[in-house]
């Protein structure tokens, strides 16, 4: 069907898509490049816009905002939702987003933005949250159910946005049969809290008899997350290390202030809670979608990959002890080599961390059924990276 990519009351461009394959054949004119997803501009070519390699990146992108074939029981998922694909679901939607404003609509279709997004516009929920993150298999859906943002909800865990007093919150589950990432999101977000570190409010809930973190959409139908991976694409790989300095230059040539420290307080954070997954498509920054405007540094989040014990038993304990700069996985003793400022955090205001944890998982033992010796052990590690921090602060006094 000939359609119209669209940020949101803006034409991006003109083109042809198929939605059996989820793929653009053809494109007819480009309206305006800038508005386009930032990451596909150094694709484009003025002279050549029908050009297959462009193509193939713009089918990409979009199917890029579907739901990740690694999410976690996604055949079980799928199964419930009564597709077969997840690119399925960008369909039912327009593929909004609430992450940003790009849109898909048919051009002969006079449908507002501001009749569909939904940052105005409710949305059912109640019916994809089961089927995303219930136990019971006896789960039947309405059509209505898949015209929501859960469409194009990305990462390997299970999760679902909700609305609540008007608010949009984000449910994750935790991975396959482990229950600590919504903890460790609670957790990362305890610190930053503590050390005033510009990031997202984690919380716990509890849905079918299963712990799970909740945050609010920390975009608004006026910005959008632009994350490191787009900002970096064409740009030539070096080492992670340069790479990071590269990416912190280009942040303040657009005018984001204090772009190295929340660069450093997000690195500083990984330390302490051992994070492994911190990619590029995990921070990033925030931007103006009506004047392209960058406004600042995406807020800390998704931190929930942490703390991961490899082996225990009761007197032996293994962990991986490693972490992402960049392109490269690299010791967390490597990586925090990079944050030039480390005198400036008060890390005294940690000592009662590890107690507060320990507190908390014992809170939700019945549910998680974790035994006092892994919680004992857990926060040990925490209580350990805590210190080992202090020492590399005074080493460097």
């Amino acid at each position: 069907m000939r359609c119209i990519l669209m940020n949101k009351n803006v034409k991006v461009l003109d083109t042809e898509y198929d939605n059996a394959t989820g793929v653009f054949t053809h494109i007819y004119e480009v309206y305006d490049i800038n508005y386009a997803p930032f990451g596909l501009r150094n694709y484009y070519k003025e002279n050549d816009i029908n050009n297959d390699f462009f193509r193939a990146c713009l089918s990409s992108w979009f199917k890029g905002r579907g739901i990740p074939q690694w999410r976690d029981k996604l055949d079980v998922l799928l199964h419930r939702l009564n597709v077969s694909a997840p690119e399925e679901l960008l369909n039912k939607s327009f593929g909004l987003s609430l992450s940003d404003q790009y849109w898909l609509k048919e051009e002969s279709s006079n449908i507002k933005y501001d009749d569909i997004n939904f940052f105005d516009n409710d949305f059912d929920y109640v019916e994809f949250l089961n089927a995303s993150l219930s136990k019971n298999n006896n789960i039947s859906l309405s059509e209505a159910s898949l015209k929501t943002p859960n469409n194009t909800t990305d990462g390997m865990l299970k999760k679902a946005w909700i609305i609540e007093d008007g608010t949009r919150y984000l449910l994750k589950g935790g991975y396959k049969n482990e229950s600590l990432e919504p903890f460790n999101e609670v957790l990362a977000s305890h610190i930053c809290d503590i050390l005033g570190f510009n990031h997202i409010k984690y919380t716990l809930d509890i849905y079918k008899d299963t712990v799970v973190s909740k945050c609010p959409c920390f975009i608004t139908k006026d910005t959008e997350f632009v994350n490191a991976s787009q900002i970096m694409n064409g740009i030539k790989k070096n080492n992670s290390t340069k790479d990071y300095e590269e990416y912190i230059k280009i942040l303040e040539e657009h005018g984001i202030k204090n772009a190295r420290e929340e660069l450093e307080n997000m690195y500083i954070l990984d330390f302490l809670i051992m994070n492994e997954d911190r990619h590029l498509g995990n921070f990033g920054i925030i931007r103006d979608v009506n004047t392209l405007k960058w406004l600042s540094a995406a807020p800390i989040f998704d931190n929930g990959e942490s703390l991961i014990i490899e082996y225990f038993d009761e007197h032996e304990i293994s962990i991986k002890g490693e972490g992402k700069l960049f392109y490269e996985v690299l010791p967390f003793d490597e990586i925090i080599k990079v944050v030039k400022s480390l005198k400036r955090i008060n890390l005294e205001k940690l000592n009662d961390v590890p107690e507060w944890y320990d507190n908390l998982l014992h809170k939700y033992q019945k549910i998680t059924g974790y035994s006092d010796s892994r919680i004992e052990k857990i926060c040990t590690i925490l209580n350990r990276q805590i210190n080992k921090l202090k020492k590399i602060v005074k080493m460097h006094q």
